[in-house]
Formats: structure tokens, C-alpha cells, sequence
């Protein structure tokens, strides 16, 4: 019954910063669990993220796949100092999602409140839906110094 409730007020909240991937990824998953669906649920568990990072690699990619983004573009980034910062900051947040990936594999309670504060972000503070991996890393990162 708990996982409902959790899962109607990530819908609620969806809704509310109209955040459609949030309330339909919610949607879906109390289907999959009205339904019984446990090796639906399970295939989700394990495989969801990675598919989803693909997905996202290849929209991030699909500009050097469509030839506006070449070689030439890319040597120019590593000449200038915002170019070079967006490398080291590429490295920085691939780290973080990396550890953010292993906080939520191994502590998936954690995601609740990552989604709630991402949500919240996304309602009050115009943010992007995409920080609950990157904000599990901080949240490892912080984890580990505090031990």
C-alpha cells in the first residue's frame, strides 16, 4: 500500500510542476503494480536507467550524427577557456552521475527525496528534470566526506 501512496504524490507533484515524464514514469509503474506485474517491475529495476541514459547519450550525440557538430568544432572547444571548462565540467558531473548511479543502486530508498527535491526544483525554481542521478552523486560525494 506504501508504494502507492509514494507514488501518488510523485504524480501529484508531476503534475503540479508539469513535469510529464515524472507523472507518466509514476503512472506507469502503479500500473505495472496493480497489475501484478512483478516481472515487468523487475525488468524496470535493473535495466530502466541504462536504457534511459542511452536514450539520452544519443539526443546529446544526434548533433555530431546529423554533421553540425565536427571535428573541427571540437578542436576549437579545447582552444578556449569556456570550451575547456565545459570538458572539466563534463568530467565533473560523468563522475557524479557515476556515483549517483551506485548511491541508488545501493541505498534505492534515497530516490524518494532526490525525485521530491528534484520536483520541487523543477516547480518553484524553473529548473530541468534531469538532476535526480547527478543529485545522488552530490549526495554520495557529501555522504563520504561526512564519514
Amino acid at each position: 500500500m506504501d508504494s502507492y501512496i509514494i507514488l501518488a504524490v510523485i504524480i501529484a507533484l508531476g503534475l503540479f510542476s508539469k513535469n510529464v515524464a515524472v507523472w507518466i514514469a509514476a503512472g506507469i509503474l502503479v500500473i505495472f503494480r496493480f497489475t501484478h506485474s512483478e516481472q515487468l517491475l523487475v525488468w524496470t529495476n535493473q535495466y530502466a536507467v541504462k536504457i534511459g541514459i542511452a536514450i539520452l547519450t544519443m539526443g546529446v550525440l544526434a548533433p555530431v550524427g546529423m554533421g553540425k557538430i565536427n571535428l573541427t568544432h571540437l578542436l576549437e572547444a579545447m582552444k578556449s577557456g569556456y570550451g575547456i571548462a565545459s570538458i572539466l565540467i563534463g568530467v565533473a558531473v560523468a563522475y557524479l552521475g557515476g556515483r549517483g548511479a551506485g548511491l541508488l543502486t545501493a541505498q534505492p530508498h534515497i530516490v524518494t527525496g532526490l525525485l521530491v527535491g528534484t520536483i520541487l526544483g523543477v516547480a518553484f525554481f524553473r529548473g530541468v528534470p534531469v538532476g535526480p542521478l547527478i543529485a545522488a552523486g552530490m549526495l554520495a560525494l557529501f555522504a563520504d566526506m561526512f564519514k
